[in-house]
């Protein structure tokens, strides 16, 4: 909204164009709601305005007739002029203030002269709209705005009677409000950008939360892969010796079999390389699942939590990525449930269906107050990824009554 640099150097051309961007109708014009967003504000504002454009107007047209004896034919449309654009200055303020002082200057060319050449309630509107336009407008343009208001309507006032300090003192008055209505916009601007800012860098952080949830799903993925891999290339280099008069083409296709899973586990360890951190060495443990489920049960009660663990169903072997996901989502939820809700009774049920595994984890709340959290993983978003990854479902959110849920459905899909 604000160039600080506005007078510096070349000052006349940009003096001239804020002029003229003032004074001519342009896409320069501002159209913005310059109220606040809340109704608690906004609509006491909005009757404040309603109601001084009424008695302004009134006022002008009343002052005009019976004051100044303008001709009862020409004061309702200068009255309306001078002061009813205060009624859409806040939405349009250099279309208000335009109109406004067209107002003013016909006053003064209809006025006999002298102090006033127009209704006090006349340039009280224009105040007001002028305050609008420092608000709206770039610094320029609010300079211009000021400029044309004096050169346009104090000038002939002078030319017709109005005293010189008279002019002087409503030119300093237009100027102080034009400057407050300019500071005020810009810390309105800083606010405005300061909060995009802000909705950015929380996106941004988002985005970047979802690469490094994805990054580590693809190094704990890894050794699963890594071990199908590592069983197809001993298999196959195998089968020679295991099947006896194995026929050279199906020799032949064994050993392009072995090369074939060489170079993808050494492509596939390669690239998981690259997604670790520098400070990051190479995982030595397997990857976890639902078998180490009463271990993390038990890791978590030293925390501080009553957990319960409920198996229902069946247990059936399960794909190594469902049963790698399907611990990590009952970790997550565990690690919020410490962090979030100390000593807070929590429920992990791992539910076998008939197409689907279901992992709930449910809490009742915090039963003292949690202390500050330094932050851990990225929770949900590391859920979430996980649940899409392996094409299911996720609900997490506020239980009944109190604490939190969290629910995900994974496909089997093929079994291990």
């Amino acid at each position: 909204m604000n160039d600080p640099d506005l007078l510096e150097h070349h000052g006349r051309p940009r003096l001239l164009r804020g002029m003229w961007a003032a004074a001519v109708p342009g896409p320069r014009d501002p159209v913005a709601t310059m109220l606040p967003g809340r109704n608690l504000l906004r609509v006491p504002i909005v009757i404040a305005l309603v109601g001084m454009t009424i008695g302004f107007t009134a006022g002008s047209i009343a002052i005009l007739i019976n004051v100044e004896h303008v001709n009862t034919g020409l004061s309702w449309p200068l009255g309306v002029m001078q002061a009813g654009p205060l009624l859409f200055a806040a939405r349009w303020p250099l279309q208000a203030w335009r109109v406004a002082a067209a107002g003013l200057l016909a006053g003064v060319v209809v006025n006999s002269g002298g102090l006033w050449p127009w209704p006090v309630t006349g340039f009280l509107a224009l105040v007001v709209i002028l305050f609008f336009n420092g608000v709206g407008c770039d610094r320029e343009t609010t300079i211009g705005v000021g400029a044309v208001t004096i050169a346009g309507t104090l000038v002939p006032a002078v030319l017709r009677g109005m005293p010189g300090w008279f002019a002087m003192i409503l030119a300093g008055i237009v100027i102080v409000v034009l400057t407050f209505g300019d500071a005020v916009g810009g810390r309105y601007s800083l606010e405005e950008e300061l909060r995009r800012r802000a909705e950015q860098h929380r996106q941004d952080l988002a985005r970047q939360a979802v690469l490094e949830e994805r990054a580590r799903i693809a190094r704990e993925l890894h050794d699963v892969v890594a071990h199908h891999m590592s069983v197809i290339a001993m298999q196959a280099e195998a089968a020679p010796y295991k099947i006896p008069d194995l026929p050279d083409d199906a020799k032949q296709t064994f050993g392009v079999v072995r090369d074939a899973a060489r170079e993808a586990l050494t492509e596939t360890r390669r690239v998981v390389g690259l997604l670790r951190a520098d400070d990051e060495g190479a995982e030595r443990a397997p990857q976890p699942g639902l078998d180490r489920l009463d271990e993390l049960a038990g890791a978590t009660r030293r925390s501080g939590l009553s957990v319960t663990v409920t198996v229902v169903g069946l247990p059936r072997p399960l794909n190594a990525g469902v049963d790698l996901s399907a611990y990590r989502i009952v970790q997550e939820s565990l690690s919020n449930a410490s962090r979030y809700a100390p000593g807070a009774r929590v429920g992990v049920e791992i539910r076998y269906g008939p197409k689907r595994l279901r992992v709930s984890v449910d809490d009742d709340g915090a039963r003292t107050t949690p202390g500050r959290s330094d932050g851990g993983g990225h929770g949900l978003v590391g859920m979430r990824e996980r649940v899409t990854m392996l094409g299911g479902t996720l609900t997490a959110g506020p239980a009944d009554g109190a604490g939190w849920s969290v629910v995900a459905e994974l496909p089997y899909g093929d079994p291990a």
